[in-house]
């Protein structure tokens, strides 16, 4: 059963990554896409004429653009499977970890000071920014061990969220000193997909790979840890070691994401659900299934995004929100009682 519901959501997703290339303000037909992309894999000829910038639009403006929307939300996806797991709450995000706002306060000093490391470029923002949201998920670890030895889940949240307040201030703060540069800061807060380019998805890709190999090294663990930390050490589980690294793992997923299209919500909290609906409880399943429902999902609100109100844009952020505030809703009223299963 399972792997026919595999088969199906892989083959949806590749139906929406074809119709994301497809859809678009210039028209350019399916046959001349597949002409494109096999001159370009395999240097093959070019049959007949194509619009002067067909092959650039599709090699490099959408191409790209629908394969890093891919690896992001497949990232957050992921991210919000384990930390749902972990935290043992399903409400609970990745950026519940103060990884969101360590980014968004190192790129804004990027952007305030125009920071550039020359052998990067363009890659900057995006380094700077995983780095530094890495650094505040290890500065939050290490406080809330400090706290509590034993790193219980309310204290892990609490942590997270009096970093993600105090860095969120000081990045106010720094708007607030620096007025000329707010349009841009928020610019790359609200997330986005445009304009970036394949060394964007090659460093997504490689990030992808660390944390989601990372992760799927646990899935038994992450099993016994959805029922309890009594239960997880009376199986063997070092549930305080494994917590630390699955939140490691985690926030590279998160953080990369994060870095590379800025912050995008909501997405991370439904394909966990949507994954658990189809497949169950096991993490062998939901996490490699929740990534690339995820993925799907990033995708189509992509493309909501950049078509609904052509040629302008919205915010990938926004869409993302009207479709996952409703859902958000419904999971915390059903958890509470509120709605009848």
């Amino acid at each position: 059963m399972n792997k026919g519901k595999v088969i199906i959501i892989i083959a949806a997703t590749i139906i929406i990554m074809l119709l994301a290339v497809l859809i678009g303000t210039v028209d350019i037909k399916v046959p001349d896409i597949i002409k494109i992309i096999l001159y370009k894999l395999f240097n093959l000829p070019i049959e007949r004429e194509l619009k002067p910038n067909s092959i650039s639009i599709i090699w490099n403006l959408r191409l790209p653009r629908v394969f890093l929307a891919f690896l992001a939300g497949a990232a957050l996806s992921a991210s919000g499977t384990v930390v749902q797991s972990i935290l043992k709450n399903p409400l609970a995000s990745p950026y519940t970890l103060g990884v969101s706002a360590g980014s968004s306060f190192c790129a804004g000093l990027v952007i305030v000071f125009g920071i550039s490391i020359p052998v990067i470029g363009s890659l900057t923002l995006p380094l700077i920014g995983f780095l530094s949201g890495l650094a505040t998920v290890f500065a939050v670890i290490a406080f809330a061990k400090k706290v509590d030895e034993g790193l219980s889940n309310n204290t892990i949240i609490l942590i997270g969220m009096i970093f993600s307040l105090f860095i969120n201030a000081a990045l106010l703060i720094l708007t607030s000193l620096y007025r000329e540069n707010i349009e841009s800061i928020v610019l790359w807060q609200m997330g986005s997909f445009a304009l970036r380019g394949w060394n964007y998805v090659k460093a997504a890709l490689i990030f992808f790979i660390i944390g989601i190999v990372g992760v799927a090294k646990y899935t038994n663990e992450m099993d016994l840890l959805t029922f309890g930390e009594d239960e997880a050490k009376s199986n063997g589980v070092e549930t305080e070691k494994i917590k630390i690294r699955l939140m490691i793992y985690s926030s590279v997923l998160t953080g990369s994401a994060v870095a590379l299209s800025g912050i995008i919500g909501f997405v991370d909290l439904i394909a966990p659900h949507v994954a658990r609906k189809f497949f169950g409880s096991r993490h062998i399943y939901v996490l490699p299934m929740s990534a690339i429902f995820g993925g799907a999902l990033m995708i189509v609100s992509d493309m909501i995004a950049r078509t609904i109100i052509a040629p302008s844009e919205l915010p990938v952020s926004a869409v993302t929100a009207l479709i996952g505030a409703p859902f958000f809703a419904y999971i915390y009223f059903k958890k509470t009682g509120g709605l009848n299963a």
